[in-house]
């Protein structure tokens, strides 16, 4: 029996040890990889960028006398490639946090009320006037992402066939890139196609960021974006390192960020234009 006990208790020990060192080598291998809160630095410091070079360098690059062929490849490079790296980064972190979300509800009333609130900011920056209903910040954009994701989640989970509620769940996700156009909001339909388009794969990271390359650039020619978002897929190539670690706890930085930059920006344009 005290043989018997031993082995028992040996096995045991064995099965633990593995379990520990199935734990190490799952938590090696998240540390290896970018967490959630560094794709979120890397977007926000791209969109900084890329507002910048829309806020104060565009207006005064066309003014009278100011254009140059050297303060024209900064403008490119500041907003047509380090500028599009960052709404592709947004998209992929709104699909995560809504896989993730404890309360989506909660999730998406947070998107639109600082949608709401951005908007003078953004107005001010982008059209130096409150209100200008002609361009709607991107947050209104990720609102309406969002619903399409919940939209279809709550098909996907109902009883009915998937006869019935792949329809319908196509159908929610067009009328939330109708919306988005009409409200002419930052990337419009494209925008939600994007995001639409990284929710559904999400599967398979590799096959993720491919299929999310082919809708930035198939909407970049559907959309009319006029070869703009040309340099947008290289936003998903850090999405590859993602392991799903979150990182530092930075919940709401983009959301104060947003208002509080162009805010800044649109002061700035005040007294050095």
């Amino acid at each position: 029996m005290r043989n018997k006990r031993l082995t028992f208790e040996e096995n045991c020990t064995k099965l633990e040890k593995k379990e520990k060192r199935e734990v190490w080598k799952l938590n090696t291998e998240m540390k290896k990889g970018i967490s959630g809160s560094t794709l979120k630095l890397i977007a926000i410091s791209a969109m900084l960028v890329d507002h910048i070079g829309a806020v104060l360098l565009v207006p005064y690059l066309t003014a009278p006398g100011n254009w140059t062929q050297e303060l024209y490849d900064l403008y490119y490079v500041m907003r047509m490639i380090i500028g599009r790296i960052a709404f592709p980064i947004f998209c992929f972190l709104l699909t995560e946090g809504f896989a993730h979300t404890s309360n989506v509800w909660k999730y998406a009333l947070r998107l639109g009320i600082f949608a709401l609130v951005s908007e003078a900011a953004f107005d001010l920056a982008f059209e130096g006037a409150v209100p200008a209903w002609g361009y709607q910040n991107v947050f209104f954009t990720l609102f309406l992402g969002l619903a399409a994701m919940i939209i279809w989640k709550k098909l996907e989970d109902s009883s009915l066939p998937k006869v019935a509620w792949i329809p319908l769940g196509l159908a929610g996700i067009a009328v939330c890139m109708c919306l988005a156009e009409l409200l002419q909001t930052d990337y419009g339909a494209y925008g939600v196609l994007c995001i639409v388009t990284l929710y559904l794969t999400r599967g398979n990271r590799l096959f993720q960021v491919v299929a999310g390359c082919a809708a930035l650039w198939v909407g970049d020619y559907l959309f009319g974006m006029g070869g703009s978002e040309f340099w947008a897929p290289l936003g998903l190539l850090p999405v590859l390192f993602y392991r799903g670690r979150r990182g530092l706890k930075l919940k709401y930085v983009f959301y104060l960020f947003y208002p509080v930059h162009l805010t800044i920006l649109y002061l700035l344009s005040l007294i050095l234009l």
